[in-house]
């Protein structure tokens, strides 16, 4: 019997003239994500794609993988049989036997492309169930409340049975919505930003600021681990490294200390951008909240961006940290976010930051600073890890 993955598409389908484009970057991204884990073809037709696994394939992991694919709404394992009456009722009768023979109530819905075949959806749907209350006297019909929908779909080129639908990642393909570079820190917030905006078709290039000495190579390999997690849903990537700690050092001996964060923002603005173009990024992205710590309210906020030349895109601007650590979870980056390795942010921490800084005010305190050569200094020395789901 030969099984298959059925996937339906998002928000794909509302696109108007620009469609194929969204339609032909899932596809490659579908193929570049099941590439490690056997051959599959992978086609699409009538609204549908259908993955069929190749000899040798890991159909469980390929099933893993297509649940994290931003741009697939619902997929299904079904049965792909002959477009016969005989064999589709007898597909059904027993590829469906783990999930009716555990249940009391179902229903058949049947969806007819092929408009050739000689009998409707209802009267397909009437045999199909026929067959399985023969099969299975445990059932009974319940078409409002049934605890298994049976489907059947009748195409061009065969026939399909599966049962209920898994829920998929939605969101739009992975590279259609642009390309942005994300600062990544080791915390909660920043790999939930960087699935957000991947979930909007963005392609990310993280930065990370490590701050030697003064912060640990498990530090920046934590934040690696992270966007490892990240990767099975945004897919490959490459995390820049930036030395940091003579910009944060230079701040602490020539700034006035209640400065100190908003002008290390500043700075880690200046260099992603830099970086940023060099990318071919059209945006950053960051994982900041409103409110949440001193550097984020509105008027550090404004302050921060005034170093940027680029947009700076918040997703999580509006949430709290409950709703924050709950996506964390969701997507399993909360355990590796919570381990007790310091970022660059958490060093130097001023004991009374300024919450409320006005730009004329920072600007005089950046003065005492070679800001063009230590951001090019910063960018000089940047290193190159890529990242993928699978170097975990």
């Amino acid at each position: 019997m030969q099984e298959v993955i059925l996937l339906k598409l998002g928000e794909i389908v509302l696109k108007g003239l620009n469609r194929n484009t969204f339609e032909g970057a899932l596809l490659k991204n579908i193929r570049r994500r099941l590439a490690p884990v056997g051959p599959f073809d992978v086609r699409f037709a009538q609204s549908t794609i259908s993955i069929t696994p190749g000899p040798g394939a890991d159909f469980e992991a390929a099933v893993d993988r297509v649940r994290k694919i931003f741009g697939v709404i619902t997929f299904s394992r079904a049965c792909v049989t002959e477009k016969t009456m005989e064999s589709v009722c007898a597909a059904a009768v027993e590829y469906l036997r783990p999930q009716l023979s555990a249940v009391r109530a179902f229903k058949v819905e049947t969806k007819r492309s092929d408009k050739k075949f000689p009998l409707k959806s209802p009267e397909i749907s009437a045999e199909v169930g026929a067959a399985l209350l023969d099969a299975y006297p445990n059932l009974h019909v319940d078409v409002h409340n049934p605890d298994v929908t049976v489907r059947v779909e009748i195409r061009d080129f065969g026939a399909y049975v599966h049962g209920e639908p898994e829920q998929g990642a939605g969101g739009i393909p992975v590279g259609t919505g642009g390309k942005a570079a994300l600062l990544i820190s080791g915390g909660i917030d920043s790999p939930v930003a960087a699935w957000m905006m991947a979930k909007r078709g963005v392609e990310l290039t993280p930065v990370h600021f490590a701050s030697p000495p003064y912060t640990s190579e498990r530090a920046e390999q934590k934040v690696a681990d992270l966007l490892r997690r990240v990767a099975a849903y945004a897919g490959r990537m490459y995390m820049i490294t930036v030395p940091f700690a003579r910009v944060q050092e230079e701040i602490l001996d020539k700034c006035p200390e209640e400065y100190f964060t908003i002008l290390m923002r500043r700075f880690m603005m200046r260099i992603s951008a830099e970086i940023a173009k060099i990318e071919d990024c059209a945006a950053l992205i960051t994982g900041e909240s409103l409110g949440q710590v001193a550097s984020q309210t509105m008027q550090a906020i404004a302050v921060t961006d005034e170093a940027s030349p680029l947009p700076v895109f918040r997703p999580l601007i509006g949430m709290d940290k409950s709703e924050i650590v709950s996506i964390s979870r969701k997507i399993d980056t909360y355990d590796l976010s919570v381990l007790p390795y310091e970022d660059c942010c958490t060093v130097f921490t001023p004991r009374h930051p300024r919450t409320r800084p006005e730009l004329a005010a920072v600007l005089e305190a950046e003065r005492a600073l070679d800001v063009e050569s230590l951001v090019r200094a910063c960018v000089e020395g940047r290193r190159v890890t890529k990242i993928t789901a699978e170097s975990v």
